[in-house]
């Protein structure tokens, strides 16, 4: 029987990708990921995994690497942060829309400037819209079996797209938190080895990114699109067969006391943890309050998130990230959409908190509860105007 150990959630996270089998990875340091790639030099450098190790000189390269890596049918992982994700950019557009199904660890971090090497999620929310599947992690057991089910999810014939796994840098990423890594027998079953449908290779040579003329570049991005939305049955069914394989279940949308309230949180990534146990708080006084907790963020779950909020008055959507002149923020524009589409009479409140790392404590969220928003503006938790 495998027994749960206290470990290092980044260090969890390269075990996982060790576990998966990975073949290459490309890597260039950044805080907070480092220790996620610096462990992976280890284990290659040991001889524990057998994988192609890239030393990069950037992060660019880092994602130019992986789809090099990728076309070929290998198995690809890589991590970054903050301006990294951002150098990547240019590069995350290729990958999604050449189908490689690489996988990605985020250890998010706020955007300079100011510098900041803190936690908040600007970096992905930059990046929403490159056509990544993207996951959200609580806690470390989470990313740990999040690694593992990415593979299984990006590999799949019906979806050959890249998977992003999120975690909240330092409060999440450098803490030790006990973790169960499963066997290498286990994984083996649920996540075979990487088939893929074309490959470059210089015996058989295919041609892959070609230049798209006017005439089908509408098309092919379509058909893009459509993968990704359509990728959300596949998802759902590596996460039921996850928790079937080994007890731990999870569902693109999670739900904490949110049955018979009016009222719930909307929130992403380890901040969930902290809105929980304001929810337990409020409990205590003898006030009900639920969340309503995004695992899954692109393919963006409607459904699943509609039938979660059903019966609700009153929604206040808590994000990490300045809106950049927007009216609302990203998240809080998904759901105000949805909410207009579908006719919902629901009050819809936006939150900001969290920026650089700076700590929320329960009572804020408790003071969100018993305050509804005044106004039609954004609110900053703890701002010093």
């Amino acid at each position: 029987m495998t027994m749960k150990k206290g470990i290092e959630v980044s260090i969890a996270i390269a075990d996982a990708a060790k576990l998966a089998r990975v073949e290459v990875i490309a890597a260039y340091p950044i805080t907070p990921q480092t220790h996620i790639v610096e462990h992976l030099s280890e284990i290659v450098a040991n001889g524990e995994l057998e994988a192609k190790y890239i030393n990069v000189e950037s992060e660019h390269s880092a994602m130019s690497a992986c789809c090099g890596a990728s076309a070929t049918g290998a198995r690809t992982f890589t991590s970054t942060s903050a301006q990294g994700l951002e150098l990547m950019h240019e590069i995350l557009f290729i990958a999604s829309g050449m189908r490689f199904p690489i996988v990605m660890a985020t250890v998010n971090r706020a955007l300079s400037s100011p510098l900041s090497i803190w936690g908040d999620q600007s970096d992905v929310m930059a990046a929403r819209d490159s056509g990544w599947i993207m996951l959200f992690c609580e806690n470390g057991q989470e990313a740990v079996d999040s690694t593992i089910m990415a593979f299984k999810i990006a590999e799949d014939r019906r979806v050959l797209l890249p998977v992003m796994i999120n975690l909240d840098g330092f409060s999440l990423s450098h803490v030790i938190e006990p973790i169960l890594l499963p066997p290498q027998e286990d994984v083996d079953a649920f996540l075979p080895s990487y088939n893929p449908v074309y490959t470059l290779h210089p015996d058989k040579p295919v041609t892959m990114g070609a230049y798209g003329m006017p005439e089908i570049y509408t098309e092919a991005k379509f058909a893009q699109e459509t993968a990704l939305r359509n990728s959300k049955v596949v998802i759902d069914e590596v996460l039921e067969d996850f928790g079937k394989k080994f007890g731990r279940s999870y569902k693109a949308v999670e739900k904490y006391n949110n049955d018979k309230t009016e009222f719930a949180f909307i929130g992403l990534g380890s901040i969930c943890e902290n809105i929980k146990t304001s929810i337990d708080y409020l409990k205590d006084e003898g006030k009900e309050a639920g969340l309503v907790q995004l695992r899954l963020f692109r393919p963006f779950p409607k459904d699943d998130f509609l039938k979660a909020i059903e019966g609700k008055k009153r929604l206040a959507i808590i994000e990490r990230a300045m809106p950049g002149g927007a009216t609302y923020g990203p998240l809080f524009n998904e759901i105000a959409a949805l909410a207009h589409t579908h006719g919902l009479d629901i009050a819809l409140e936006n939150y900001i908190c969290g920026l650089g790392g700076r700590d929320v404590q329960p009572e804020e969220f408790m003071d969100v509860f018993t305050s509804p928003q005044s106004g039609k503006n954004i609110t900053v938790l703890g701002v010093r105007e």
